[in-house]
């Protein structure tokens, strides 16, 4: 692998460094998990990587449920937070498969079961793509065909949370 060279782009050389290496060289200046030592990244078809930070024991997501996830998503060639939501007071709800996210947390989600937390690595073409995203009130720009890294934890299924099942009697 080449160094920081000089001659290197910026994006050159995060292009070189992706997945664990990226994982590594970020998480301390970003407050991002660090893959587990010695865990290597699970690399899909489509180009996404990921890695179990903390392992879950509650029930998958089926396709066009409901459910609540945090994260922290980070434009890798910037630096720049794309968005943070592990503070805000409720998780973000996405119905599972809808397409409402980028196209690798898409792929992603599905996997994770309640209590999951991931890092993701998503190639460009599966965040925002050659159009990238104007900056706007609060959100930084995203450079065209930018990896993304989130950190991703699955906190909820409503339909599927035990106390609901238990109160409503629905087995």
């Amino acid at each position: 692998m080449q160094g920081s060279s000089s001659d290197v782009s910026r994006v050159e050389f995060f292009q070189q460094i992706a997945g664990l290496s990226v994982a590594t060289a970020f998480s301390s200046s970003l407050s991002l998990p660090a893959f587990a030592e010695g865990e290597d990244p699970i690399n899909l078809p489509s180009g996404v990587s990921y890695a179990v930070t903390k392992a879950g024991t509650g029930p998958k997501p089926d396709i066009g449920e409901l459910a609540g996830i945090r994260f922290k998503a980070v434009c890798i060639p910037t630096g720049n937070t794309v968005d943070d939501i592990f503070e805000t007071p409720e998780p973000y709800y996405t119905r599972v498969g809808s397409g409402g996210l980028i196209k690798g947390i898409e792929e992603v989600i599905p996997l994770m079961r309640v209590g999951d937390r991931f890092f993701v690595t998503i190639p460009g073409k599966l965040a925002f793509g050659p159009k990238g995203r104007p900056a706007s009130a609060g959100k930084p720009r995203i450079p065209s065909d930018a990896t993304i890294t989130f950190d991703i934890e699955m906190v909820t299924l409503p339909g599927k949370e035990q106390e609901l099942i238990e109160l409503i009697g629905d087995e």
